[in-house]
């Protein structure tokens, strides 16, 4: 990061200020690439942290100790896989002409591989493939968390009369509360550096993903594609740093990460 931050202040080893910054924002390539991150990432959290809750509690609530634990082993089997080999696997069922799930597809209007991966349908497809991979850990993670819960708090609770929904919303999530603020910050920082998953697919569908999509792309295209500039490479990667860090201050500070009991 320190050196990040040199490069992205300097010029052939001199101070120029803010002016690598300046040339970013005006390139043409900035602000599509800008908003293709934060679509994919607001849809990415938003999801992440309704449907992770949700299936933790539903897996908790499961009394019958090997229906949990079997259902816990099948939620965590796509986090085992590289995000490359699940780019791979997500690349066959994309495809109407092979995908088991062609019928869902044509449902869509996809009828090939390219309409799939128009750009419109990029930010969900891109939160499909990452909910795959990285939800199933954060569900075992909830899961251990709602079992940290006093049980001497819900008995209260099913004495009270509360039922599954109303413990659910006024006990369990409310407990839950800085275990879902680490995820928010963790779901961030790994979105905000969306890479993998469009760089694959733009060499698979030849072009029709464009290889800038992603801020990350962009630097990295500006770093060593023909340009060969480090400097302004770094000065993207400082901004996407900036802009990270204050969506993480949001949800620790929202979420009382550090705050004691």
């Amino acid at each position: 990061m320190i050196y990040a931050l040199f490069l992205a202040f300097t010029k052939a080893g001199k101070f120029v200020g803010f002016a690598n910054f300046i040339k970013v924002f005006g390139d043409f390539r900035f602000g599509p690439a800008v908003q293709h991150v934060a679509m994919f990432v607001a849809i990415w959290v938003a999801s992440l942290i309704v449907l992770v809750v949700l299936l933790a509690l539903i897996v908790h609530a499961v009394r019958v100790r090997w229906l949990s634990a079997t259902t816990r082993f099948l939620f965590y089997i796509p986090g085992a896989l590289a995000g490359s080999a699940s780019v791979m696997l997500w690349l066959f069922l994309l495809d109407p002409s092979v995908s088991p799930v062609a019928t869902l597809l044509k449902q869509f209007g996809s009828t090939s591989f390219v309409q799939t991966v128009a750009q419109d349908n990029l930010p969900f497809i891109f939160t499909v493939i990452a909910f795959w991979t990285g939800a199933g850990g954060w569900i075992i993670i909830m899961y251990g968390a709602l079992n940290n819960i006093s049980s001497d708090i819900m008995e209260a609770a099913r004495i009270d009369g509360a039922g599954p929904i109303k413990t659910a919303m006024y006990i369990q999530i409310p407990l839950l509360r800085k275990w879902i603020a680490y995820m928010g910050v963790m779901s961030l920082a790994a979105g905000s550096q969306l890479f993998v998953e469009p760089k694959i697919l733009s060499l698979a569908s030849r072009g029709v993903v464009p290889k800038d999509y992603s801020l990350n792309q962009l630097a990295y295209l500006v770093a060593f594609g023909p340009q060969g500039d480090f400097n302004s490479s770094a000065a993207i990667s400082i901004l996407l740093l900036v802009v990270a860090m204050g969506l993480a201050a949001f949800f620790v500070f929202r979420g009382g990460l550090f705050d004691r009991d």
